[in-house]
């Protein structure tokens, strides 16, 4: 990922340290000394850095014990934040495990990103900036994922509403105004998404609502691409987006 990341012209990656639920195993990160020297080598080899950690799974049975290790190791590593995702159906303990995460990312200096998906319990920008007033830290703020507010009825009007200071981060990719209707919403996240500029979602507005030094994080897995060698998949995302950016700024002009 380092190197596809280097490849495609990117500044920084997101690092997976923790594997998301019912998913196959990631290569366990945290307690694995060999890898994490050899992720720092290949940091400091190809200049890339580290702006977040994903993911932090909120799920009914979560303690912040579980997840100490891996944020320490992102912060180690250089990251700013760690993203975290609601799965608790039971919302005063979903908020209180959030907030008690949020107070231990504080201790090792990072902030909590919070992502909404319209498929899992915390699934709109209103639920998850609820999230975030009921659990009042400081730290905590918020992930917007382009085609997760598209998909759960989100606006980028709902967007410039939410303070500047409360955005961590935005997700970008493209897809088609309405979802396909053979594809499950997880799926068309997961595999089915397209490079920005390259689909009918409100982009030009969805940046024009966000914060102008907000951190750009490129998630678009276009099944199309999914066959062609990593760094090759990140040139062609990385090509788009700032084909993209250079559209949107000329619009702007």
């Amino acid at each position: 990922m380092i190197d596809a990341a280097a490849a495609g012209g990117f500044d920084a990656i997101d690092l997976r340290v923790i594997g998301p639920p019912g998913v196959a195993p990631i290569a366990p990160v945290a307690g694995n000394e060999a890898l994490v020297a050899a992720i720092r080598h290949r940091l400091a080899a190809t200049g890339i850095g580290i702006f977040s950690a994903t993911g932090i799974w909120l799920a009914p049975d979560f303690a912040v014990a579980q997840v100490e290790r891996a944020m320490a190791v992102a912060a180690e590593l250089g990251a700013s934040h760690c993203l975290a995702a609601g799965y608790d159906p039971d919302r005063p303990r979903l908020v209180a495990n959030f907030a008690a995460l949020c107070q231990a990312a504080a201790r090792l200096g990072l902030g909590i990103a919070l992502e909404f998906m319209p498929y899992i319990e915390v699934k709109t920008i209103a639920d998850a900036a609820g999230v975030l007033d009921e659990a009042a830290q400081p730290n905590a703020g918020l992930v917007i994922d382009a085609l997760h507010l598209a998909r759960s009825g989100g606006t980028p009007a709902e967007v410039a509403a939410i303070e500047r200071e409360r955005i961590a981060y935005v997700q970008l990719c493209d897809a088609p105004l309405v979802k396909p209707p053979e594809l499950a919403p997880r799926e068309e996240s997961l595999r089915h998404r397209l490079y920005p500029g390259e689909g009918e979602l409100p982009l030009f507005d969805l940046m024009a609502a966000l914060p102008r030094e907000v951190t750009i994080d490129v998630e678009a897995p276009c099944a199309a691409d999914a066959h062609l060698p990593f760094a090759e998949r990140a040139r062609r995302a990385g090509d788009a987006t700032r084909r993209f950016l250079a559209a949107y700024r000329g619009a702007r002009v």
